[in-house]
């Protein structure tokens, strides 16, 4: 297993949360949401996408868990969206080894 897939094999969100990034999932549109997360203009690989929205996404968790005003929940699920999309995506893409 990668550090990757343990990593997200081993992320616990509240249930509401990641209800409502399985429901936008289904809308989900990799070059238009990579881009604007991401602050990007050329798409990166599931592999670096997983790691940077790991990060952003942890930065989110800990904003929410402290209680920060500054903690937008509508940005959480669309980094969760992102997140379960590009594994779905990165496990569904043969590995090189």
């Amino acid at each position: 297993m990668t550090d990757l897939q343990s990593a997200l094999a081993t992320l616990r969100r509240p249930s509401l949360l990641i209800r409502a990034a399985r429901f936008g999932m289904t809308d989900y549109n990799r070059t238009r949401t990579l881009k604007r997360l991401m602050n990007i203009s050329t798409l990166p690989s599931p592999k670096h996408a997983l790691s940077a929205l790991l990060d952003a996404e942890a930065r989110l968790e800990e904003t929410r868990q402290s209680g920060d005003a500054a903690y937008s929940v509508a940005r959480h699920v669309e980094v969760l969206i992102a997140l379960m999309s590009e594994a779905r995506l990165f496990n569904s893409t043969p590995q090189s080894v």
